[in-house]
C-alpha cells in the first residue's frame, strides 16, 4: 500500500489517509439524499423519476468516480452529483427548457464525453496554464470563502428577509427572490445553530492545541451531543438494507429508450437548444473542477513544482493534474450512465486534505464509505448537518493564506482577483467567479493596452463565459 500510494514520498502514513477519508466523506454525504430530492423534481406525474433509481445512483456514481480518482491519479479528491449542476438539471433543463429527465441524461451524458475530449486533447490542462498567477491566488482564495459560506448555511447560521413582492415560488415550490433579500445572523434559539457553534468552537480548539484528526474529532463529538440531546436519534428498524440496491434499474441507461436520445434529436427546432445546454453543461463543470485543484491542490503540494512541471512539459497522462482531470471527465458520462446529474469533483475535498489527507488512498476510502452506504445509509444518516459544517468553515479559514500572495495595492491585479472572489461566494458558483474574474482580466489589460499579453486561451474561455451569459439571458 505504501508503495502503490507513494505514501512516505507523500509524508503521509495509512492512518491520517483513513482519518482524511472519513473526514471528507462526512462533509460531502448530505449528497446522497439531497440529490434524489433534487432530482425527483423533474420528473411528472406520466413520467416519474425514481427516487431510489437516483439514490443508488448518486452512490455509485460517487463511489465509482472517487475510486478512479484515487486509484488511477493517486491525489484525495472525492467525486459525486454536483449541487448547482442537479438544480440546473432540475429547474432549468427539465422545468424551464422542458426536457424529459431521460433526455437531461443523454444531454449530461453528452458534456462528460465532450469533457473527456477537451482533457484528452489537452485543451483543459492549456487553460489552466494560461490562468495568471494572481488569479489563481484569488481562486485559491475565494474557494476557502465559497467553502466558509457553504459551512455557514449548513450550520444554520443564517437567516433571510426578504421584502413583500419581491419573490416569487416556483411549481417546484422553490422561492426565487431579487437582491432585496437581505441575509442575517440568527438569534442561536435553535438547538442546530447552538450545535454548529459548539461544533466549531470544538474543532477550532483542537486545530489550535494541533491534535491530529482535529476535524473528523469535531465532527464525531457534534454527532455524539447531538445525539444526546435528542436533535437525533439513533435509527428504528433494519439498520442494514440490500433491496434499495436494485432500484436502479428504474434509472441506469434510461437514455438509451424511446425518451431519451431518440426523442431528444427527433426534433430538429430542439437543436440549438440542445447544443445550448451542452454547452453551459460542460462550462460550469469544468471550471467548478479547475478551480478546485487550483484553490486545493498547489496551496496543500498535492500538486507541487514537479508535477505542473509535467503537466506543462509532458506527453500523454504524465502528471497526477492531467489523470485527476481525466478522472473527473469520465466520472461525468458514468454518472449519467447510472442515472444522475453531472458527477464533480467536490469542493468538500478540501476539508480532508485540511486533515493530512495527501494521496489516493484517502479517496478509495471515500470511495468505499459510500459503497456501504447502500445497505447502511440508516446508520450513515444519522451525522447532522450542523456537525459537518464546521469543519467546512475551519477549512475556509485555512485557505485564507493565498491571498498574501496577490498585491492589492496595485488596483489592476486587486480588481479581477476581488470580482472573482466576491461573485464566487456571494453568487454562490466556482464558475461563475472564475468567468467574473477573466472578464475584468482582459478588461484591464485592454485598457492599458497589454490585451496582447493575455494568453490567447484565457480570451477565448472569457469569450465563450460571456457568450453563456448571454443566451442564458436570452433564453431565460
Amino acid at each position: 500500500m505504501n508503495k502503490f500510494f507513494k505514501l512516505s514520498a507523500n509524508k503521509t502514513t495509512v492512518p491520517k489517509e483513513i482519518v482524511a477519508g472519513l473526514t471528507t466523506f462526512f462533509t460531502m454525504a448530505y449528497i446522497i439524499f439531497v440529490n434524489p430530492n433534487m432530482l425527483v423534481m423533474s420528473g411528472t406525474p406520466d413520467n416519474p423519476m425514481s427516487w431510489g433509481g437516483v439514490f443508488v445512483a448518486t452512490i455509485l456514481a460517487a463511489a465509482i468516480g472517487t475510486l478512479v480518482m484515487g486509484i488511477v491519479a493517486n491525489v484525495p479528491y472525492a467525486q459525486a452529483p454536483g449541487m448547482g449542476l442537479n438544480a440546473f438539471f432540475t429547474f432549468v433543463v427539465c422545468g424551464s427548457l422542458g426536457f424529459q429527465w431521460q433526455e437531461a441524461l443523454a444531454l449530461v451524458f453528452i458534456c462528460g464525453i465532450i469533457n473527456i475530449i477537451i482533457t484528452a486533447t489537452k485543451i483543459r490542462k492549456s487553460i489552466i496554464k494560461a490562468i495568471p498567477a494572481s488569479l489563481q491566488n484569488a481562486i485559491g482564495g475565494g474557494i476557502g470563502i465559497f467553502i466558509a459560506y457553504i459551512g455557514v448555511k449548513n450550520a444554520g447560521f443564517l437567516s433571510f428577509t426578504a421584502d413583500p413582492d419581491t419573490y416569487v415560488v416556483t411549481e417546484f415550490g422553490v422561492m426565487i427572490s431579487d437582491a432585496s433579500i437581505v441575509p442575517a445572523l440568527v438569534d442561536f434559539t435553535s438547538l442546530g445553530a447552538i450545535l454548529a457553534l459548539v461544533g466549531l468552537i470544538i474543532m477550532v480548539v483542537l486545530v489550535v492545541l494541533k491534535v491530529k484528526g482535529a476535524l473528523f474529532i469535531g465532527i464525531l463529538a457534534t454527532t455524539l451531543i447531538a445525539l444526546i440531546t435528542g436533535y437525533v436519534a439513533l435509527p428504528e428498524g433494519d439498520l442494514i438494507d440490500f433491496k434499495a440496491i436494485g432500484a436502479v434499474q428504474d434509472t441506469a441507461f434510461a437514455f438509451f429508450g424511446d425518451i431519451g436520445f431518440k426523442s431528444m434529436f427527433a426534433d430538429s427546432a430542439r437543436i440549438f437548444t440542445v447544443i445550448v445546454t451542452v454547452f453551459a453543461f460542460s462550462l460550469s463543470d469544468t471550471f467548478d473542477t479547475i478551480g478546485t485543484f487550483i484553490g486545493t491542490g498547489r496551496a496543500s503540494g498535492i500538486f507541487d513544482a514537479e508535477d505542473e512541471k509535467a503537466l506543462t512539459d509532458g506527453k500523454g497522462f504524465k502528471s497526477k493534474m492531467d489523470r485527476a482531470l481525466f478522472a473527473d471527465a469520465t466520472a461525468t458520462s458514468v454518472g449519467a450512465l447510472l442515472g444522475t446529474s453531472n458527477t464533480t469533483t467536490y469542493v468538500e475535498s478540501a476539508a480532508g486534505i485540511a486533515a493530512g489527507g495527501r494521496t489516493g488512498l484517502t479517496s478509495v476510502v471515500v470511495a468505499v464509505l459510500f459503497l456501504l452506504c447502500l445497505p447502511l445509509s440508516a446508520i450513515f444518516g444519522i451525522v447532522p448537518a450542523e456537525a459537518t459544517a464546521p469543519a467546512l468553515i475551519v477549512v475556509g479559514v485555512m485557505m485564507m493564506a493565498s491571498f498574501v500572495e496577490i498585491k492589492w495595492n496595485e488596483f489592476e491585479e486587486a480588481a479581477p482577483a476581488f470580482m472573482t472572489v466576491i461573485i464566487m461566494a456571494f453568487g454562490y458558483s466556482i464558475s461563475n467567479g472564475i468567468a467574473a474574474g477573466f472578464i475584468f482580466y482582459c478588461i484591464i489589460m485592454l485598457c492599458k493596452g497589454k490585451i496582447k499579453k493575455v494568453h490567447p486561451i484565457l480570451i477565448v474561455a472569457t469569450l465563450l463565459f460571456i457568450l453563456n451569459f448571454v443566451i442564458t439571458a436570452v433564453t431565460a
